[in-house]
């Protein structure tokens, strides 16, 4: 007897004994799916079993795209903060698959020892051989951001076919075990090299059944002309409409990111507008992670059932005695039949059988003889968890939602999108004046004054719509503005003096140095006549 099936009346559920939506979908995996998995070798076709890791990871996201277009320094956007090996470059530099995740301390875990820990959702990457996790690592750093999603580098995608041979692992297919398990999959696109290689084709297709997770990101927008973007947009829509097969447009976000100043400002709202789109649907990630962990364990039941349907058929044609090897071979070849024929007789979709391809060239591998026959107890067993338990969790999952802020991830540069009228680490240029006596801003104040009584203060103060448009003509992204109108505006009052105002430019000259700007601002360069504010601010 299940534990949720109350004694005195039969199959009646008691969902609350779920603590939590991973806790039930753990119990309903081991108790329910997993024996069917296990009879018919679910794992040896398809994909490993799921761990508790599974159920309990913070959301991951995966970013897929060929080289140099920007996918690490995308990660070193979204934080503000390098981590353990990176590496940037116009030529292929990531030739890893990196892990970047929360820790107290920075570092990196080798990919033989990150497939042993049980508090990671890696375990079963240990079947992809050495080759891979040669190239497999966890970065570990402590950055707000990651305290509530993990993200995925992986190496550049090259075309040719030997590249595919000479990684040594099958690519495509540690990708599709990433694309099971992640939340969302991020396929960057540089604006100058549109070309889709055969292998990065072959990866896009070979992620069929999570398109729901994809976003796709032009990056490096800001390198070419309006009418030259418009036209690589529409190439870009028209080389993924052959690739991904859904009937909808798949969204595409245009926009540079990364910290620099554009290139080409003139689409700088447009850049504003996608970049905020982006952040609010990657923010909402931790909000929707019980969702989608729900719906990825249904996908899986429902490829379970029909694996079992296969599997037992194949079985109920094998004779007992002679020329089972003949007719081993037969059922291979007519799968495509045996597919048709379990469609009509159980009423199942098209969609949900497996690639035929593929199975076909596992099944080449197996002893029909050792298939089981079909066991409708097990079959129901799942059937009465898609019917029953699993309407319970989404009460569960309502619930948990409704409890979670709509934006969660925070830190990085999410909190420059979210301040002032730019939004819908202590660097060594922030440290200057730090033994000064005096502000260290005050010897270029009397140039930012001019500036200043130019946008027409009222009551000595200037709008943030009047400031965005003079701090705009730095060129950087909305971001660090964001970020940069978070420290000036002292007081919080959603205007600036002259101090604030002096303040804010001097910390738009420290980025445009090169330098990082600070996660507070630093007491030295509070302006004078607010350290007594800040102080009760802060207390």
């Amino acid at each position: 007897m299940f534990s949720w099936v109350s004694k005195d009346a039969k199959r009646k559920k008691e969902p609350e004994l779920f603590q939590t939506v991973s806790d039930g979908l753990r119990k309903l995996y081991r108790t329910k799916l997993l024996p069917l998995e296990e009879t018919y070798r679910f794992h040896e076709f398809h994909s490993p079993a799921l761990e508790d890791a599974d159920f309990d990871n913070k959301p991951m996201v995966l970013l897929v795209g060929q080289y140099s277009t920007g996918k690490t320094t995308f990660i070193r956007h979204l934080m503000e903060q390098d981590f353990p090996g990176m590496r940037i470059g116009p030529e292929p530099t990531t030739d890893s698959f990196i892990a970047v995740m929360h820790g107290d301390q920075e570092g990196i875990i080798p990919g033989n020892a990150l497939v042993v820990d049980p508090k990671k959702p890696f375990r079963k990457l240990n079947a992809f051989g050495n080759a891979f996790l040669n190239r497999f690592m966890c970065a570990q750093i402590p950055n707000p951001v990651l305290e509530s999603i993990s993200i995925i580098d992986t190496p550049g995608i090259l075309s040719g076919e030997k590249q595919r041979i000479s990684r040594g692992y099958d690519f495509a297919a540690v990708l599709e075990w990433f694309a099971e398990r992640v939340d969302r999959i991020i396929l960057l696109f540089d604006a100058h090299k549109l070309d889709i290689s055969d292998e990065f084709s072959e990866v896009i297709k070979g992620l069929k059944n999570h398109e729901d997770k994809i976003r796709v990101v032009l990056n490096k927008a800001d390198q070419i002309e309006t009418q030259q973007l418009m036209r690589v947009y529409g190439a870009l829509m028209w080389s993924l409409g052959k690739i991904i097969n859904t009937p909808e447009v798949v969204r595409v976000y245009i926009g540079s990111f990364w910290s620099h100043p554009l290139l080409i400002p003139d689409n700088r709202k447009l850049f504003e507008a996608e970049e905020q789109d982006l952040f609010k649907d990657i923010q909402g990630l931790p909000r929707n992670a019980a969702l989608r962990k729900l719906n990825d364990l249904i996908k899986r039941a429902r490829l379970a059932k029909v694996h079992a349907h296969i599997i037992s058929s194949l079985k109920k044609e094998m004779p007992n005695v002679f020329g089972k090897d003949n007719k081993k071979k037969e059922l291979i070849n007519n799968l495509q039949e045996i597919y048709h024929k379990i469609e009509k007789e159980q009423q199942i979709s098209p969609g949900d059988f497996p690639n035929i391809k593929k199975m076909q060239e596992l099944l080449a591998g197996q002893d029909f003889t050792k298939f089981q026959p079909l066991k409708p107890k097990l079959m129901d067993t799942v059937d009465d968890m898609l019917k029953s338990d699993i309407a319970h969790l989404m009460t569960m999952v309502r619930q948990e939602e409704a409890a979670m802020p709509s934006q969660s991830v925070k830190g990085g540069a999410f909190d420059g999108t979210m301040n002032g009228p730019f939004g819908h680490g202590y660097g060594e240029g922030a440290g200057e004046g730090i033994d000064d006596v005096e502000w260290v801003v005050a010897k270029d104040k009397p140039t930012y004054d001019e500036i200043f009584y130019t946008l027409s203060p009222v009551n000595g103060k200037v709008t943030g719509a009047s400031a965005k448009k003079e701090m705009v003509k730095s060129k950087l992204p909305n971001a660090v503005l964001g970020k940069i109108w978070k420290l000036a505006d002292v007081d919080k009052d959603g205007f600036l003096d002259d101090e604030e105002f002096a303040l804010a430019n001097h910390l738009i000259k420290v980025k445009l140095e090169g330098h990082e700007l600070p996660a507070d601002l630093p007491s030295h360069l509070v302006p004078p006549s607010k350290r007594g504010t800040l102080a009760r601010i802060r207390n």
